[in-house]
């Protein structure tokens, strides 16, 4: 453990709390990932990216990855729900964390190691009780983002990038056998910044991430995710939590 986590509180109560967040951006995956190489640098921990250096980059969106627990496969009769995707930048010229991107979820099933780029349709559909869930399949990741699409940013003012998203394990079918014991999902947030907010995808060309949140498990109980930089202006100034 890292000497400072040991001075904060264990959490409880509510879902996310400054211990958590701090951990998802220094603690190793709770696992590894299904069709992700081992040479990817975020294969096995969390790493900052481009972090507060967005450079020629005028755009920004905060998405999430599911995963497939390596060496396993997907449970027929098992979801992941998904709620509450959110991001906040820091200001420098006001100090105060504000909230950029939010709402509805949208993505597709692409290639678990993101290989060209390629997609599909994700099997997904909305919740009763709020937000939306993914089946995944083999071979496939689920990788999704704010349905309201990217937001402009002003890298002269950026003190600090905050994204966070809520998940736990849903039956598919409630009449039949509930077998999310067996599922092993993973997840985790990040955000890219992108060239301009209209930019079509060029291998990396026209956007590049901020930064990938660790992998955790997704278990019956919602759990929150996050992913957070830089870490001296989490610890000096909280994002909003819940």
């Amino acid at each position: 453990m890292l000497p400072w986590l040991a001075v904060l509180p264990m959490a409880s109560g509510p879902l996310n709390s400054l211990r958590t967040l701090l951990e998802d951006m220094t603690l190793p995956h709770e696992a590894k990932l299904s069709g992700v190489p081992d040479s990817y640098n975020w294969a096995a921990r969390p790493r900052v990216g481009m972090g507060l250096q967005p450079g020629r980059f005028r755009a920004f969106i905060p998405w999430g990855q599911v995963y497939l627990e390596r060496g396993t496969l997907p449970a027929a009769n098992t979801r992941v729900q998904l709620r509450g995707l959110r991001a906040y930048l820091l200001s420098k010229r006001t100090g105060e964390w504000s909230l950029v991107s939010a709402g509805e979820i949208e993505g597709a099933a692409y290639r678990e190691d993101f290989a060209e780029d390629a997609n599909k349709p994700a099997d997904v559909r909305p919740e009763p009780e709020g937000g939306v869930s993914v089946r995944l399949e083999r071979g496939f990741n689920f990788h999704f983002w704010t349905k309201a699409g990217r937001v402009e940013i002003h890298p002269e003012d950026l003190a600090g990038v905050f994204v966070t998203v809520q998940a736990r394990l849903v039956p598919a079918d409630p009449s039949k056998p509930d077998d999310r014991d067996r599922a092993r999902y993973l997840l985790g947030v990040g955000a890219d910044y992108w060239l301009a907010l209209d930019s079509e995808w060029d291998n990396f060309k026209t956007n590049g991430d901020v930064a990938i949140g660790r992998m955790k498990r997704v278990t019956k109980q919602w759990r929150a995710f996050n992913m957070a930089v830089p870490l001296d202006a989490v610890r000096r100034t909280p994002p909003p939590l819940e």
